[in-house]
This record gives C-alpha cells, structure tokens and sequence, in this order.
C-alpha cells in the first residue's frame, strides 16, 4: 500500500510538472513562451524549424505528462519524458555548471531520473493501467527506449554542431589575421611554377 501510494504521488507530482512545461511551450501557458518564444529559442540553440520543434517538445511533455500522472501506457509516457530532459539537458542547459542556479541542467535530470524510476518499477496499483487490466507489450516499450534514445542524441548532436559552426567563423578569421606571411623562399618557388613566370 505504502508503495503504490507513494508511487501515486511520484507520478502526479513528475507528470504534472511535465505537462505544464508541455503547456508553456504549445499555449504560453503558466508563464512560458508559447511556440513563438520558444520556436525562436530552439532555433538559437541550431533546433530547426524552431517553431515545429517546439511543437513536437510541447506536445511530447504534454502528453506524456498526462500518462504518467494518469498511470496509464506503462512505461511510454516516462520514457517520452526522459528523453526530451535528455534533450533539454543536452542543449539549453549544457555548459551552464551542474545546477540550476547557474542554468545548469540539474532540473531536467532529477526529472529524467525520476521518469525512469517510474518506467522502470511501473505505475502502482492506483492507476488507469492497474483499473484498465492494461498492459503494454515490451517490444513495444524497448522501441520506444531505442526510438527516443537515438531521437535525443541525434538533437544534441545537431545542437553541439551548430555551436561549432557558430564559433567557427570567429577562429578562421582570428586565425587569418594572426597568419604568418609566407616565407621569401616559398613566395620564390610559387613564382617560379607559376604559368606566367
């Protein structure tokens, strides 16, 4: 009993949470940006188009919000979850220090940890799935993991190259004024096979 409560409330309180930050993004509810504001955010951070990409990351929380508050779907509403804090993780907060007082992504993994803790042990016996006698199959659940997991890190990766193609132009451009003049002896040799020479 202790343990189905105490899931119970694990859930209400993650998914919760999880569907308001959905909410902030697709309607700028509770606070947030609404996918204007955030569309224009995930295009700084190279995730393009920003407005379709903050659709998919609202919709995403939303929804898996609601199953896992709800306790229903087994483990695809937290392994949804998990992966879009693995992804907020990777992007907006990489960089930042380890807590969010600097902007760090200490958030986004207590959230993801918690989201696997509650995929991992299911959701209780105070739960849709529990009353429905619902039961997802783990063929189903493993592609989800290996679907989101792939989803995530190929998000980051576009993220990190858009940062080294944002800083790129600065260094060539460092590194042309700084450029040593060439030799005499080499200036000489061009010169000397050039077809004019």
């Amino acid at each position: 009993m202790l343990r189905d409560l105490t899931l119970l409330g694990a859930r209400v309180v993650v998914g919760a949470y999880m569907a308001g930050h959905g909410a902030q993004k697709l309607f700028g509810a509770l606070g947030g940006h609404g996918l204007e504001g955030t569309g224009q955010a995930f295009e700084q951070m190279g995730l393009t188009p920003g407005r379709e990409m903050a659709a998919v990351a609202g919709a995403t929380e939303l929804g898996s919000g609601v199953l896992i508050a709800a306790g229903l779907g087994g483990a695809l509403g937290p392994v949804a979850a998990a992966s879009t804090m693995a992804v907020a993780a990777g992007t907006a907060h990489r960089g930042k220090g380890a807590f969010a007082m600097t902007g760090g992504p200490e958030l986004s993994l207590v959230d993801l940890a918690s989201a696997a803790a509650i995929g991992a042990v299911g959701p209780g016996r105070f739960s849709l799935d529990a009353a429905l006698h619902t039961r997802v199959p783990g063929a189903l659940v493993a592609a989800a993991v290996l679907g989101s997991a792939a989803a995530a890190a190929y998000l980051i990766c576009r993220s990190v190259e858009h940062e080294r193609r944002q800083a790129a132009p600065q260094s060539t451009e460092t590194d042309a004024v700084t450029a040593p003049e060439p030799a005499d002896e080499s200036v000489a040799a061009v010169h000397h096979f050039s077809p004019t020479g």
